[in-house]
């Protein structure tokens, strides 16, 4: 089942061969958690997404209050019977029209979910390995802060790292610094530093990036720091971890020769645990 402008269908219902998402990634989406029934950092999912829809010049409906798209969300797990832990997916695409050029702006979305079976951000202690992926690099530009509907570099780094045997891999700007990795946002450990990209190098703008900023800023003896991560920095790194809403915190154990601790990402993970657990 899933939530289709509103209204609850079955989740093998076809997609148009004319959606403007399909033809050309002109849509935007968001990936939620649910815990009891509760949609996690829900605020900033829904301001991310508004402005999102303001950047790509989509029409924002008047019925896309924080209330109504709250209801629909939670409406949908209710349904399924997974509220206590679920991943959620809303994406929002512009309606069929035109080539390039679309005849209108106005939107559709579609929400899906499935169970989870943890409600608190868990850490596996199995060793995760990554590499850099260079054959494509992402832009720095507003666009690429955004979670759009066209995510080929994505894609292809994480095809590249399943064909070397690697767990993810950390994409790199135009000007050859990391921006993100496969699946969330990087952070680095060196010196006391706890260092993530802003989001002037192409940095996703992550909801979990904006939790474990504010939670680290918490630790006194590390400076949270946003600035480029230059390749040779990581292997200079104490820590290496990769975030996202889904995961929470999935630390590097290796990057080439080097391997990693997970002291400080373990110590973060608890913070953010406790943040939720209210």
């Amino acid at each position: 089942m899933i939530n289709f402008n509103g209204i609850y269908t079955d989740s093998d219902q076809q997609i148009s061969i004319f959606n403007r998402s399909f033809l050309y990634g002109d849509g935007v989406f968001e990936t939620l958690k649910i815990k009891d029934g509760k949609i996690l950092f829900f605020e900033d999912h829904y301001f991310r997404l508004l402005a999102s829809l303001r950047i790509v010049r989509m029409q924002i409906p008047i019925a896309f209050t924080y209330e109504y798209l709250e209801s629909q969300i939670i409406g949908l797990v209710q349904q399924l019977h997974i509220q206590d832990s679920a991943r959620v997916r809303i994406t929002v695409f512009r309606n069929e029209g035109g080539f390039y050029t679309p005849t209108d702006n106005s939107v559709s979305f579609v929400i899906q979910a499935v169970g989870l079976e943890n409600k608190l951000y868990q850490m596996d202690n199995k060793s995760y390995e990554v590499d850099l992926y260079k054959d494509f690099t992402i832009a720095k530009q507003l666009l690429s802060t955004l979670k759009t509907t066209n995510k080929i570099i994505q894609v292809t780094s994480g095809i590249f790292a399943q064909e070397n045997g690697l767990d993810s891999c950390l994409i790199l700007n135009e000007d050859k610094n990391v921006a993100e990795a496969v699946n969330g946002n990087v952070f680095m450990l060196m010196n006391h530093q706890l260092i993530t990209p802003p989001l002037t190098e192409g940095a996703l703008n992550g909801v979990m990036r904006k939790q474990l900023l504010k939670l680290a800023a918490e630790i006194q003896e590390v400076e949270v720091v946003q600035k480029e991560i230059s390749p040779f920095d990581l292997q200079k790194a104490d820590e290496l971890f990769i975030t996202n809403v889904i995961t929470g915190i999935q630390p590097i154990t290796k990057y080439r020769k080097k391997e990693f601790e997970t002291v400080f990402s373990k110590r973060l993970l608890e913070k953010l645990n406790e943040s939720i657990a209210i």
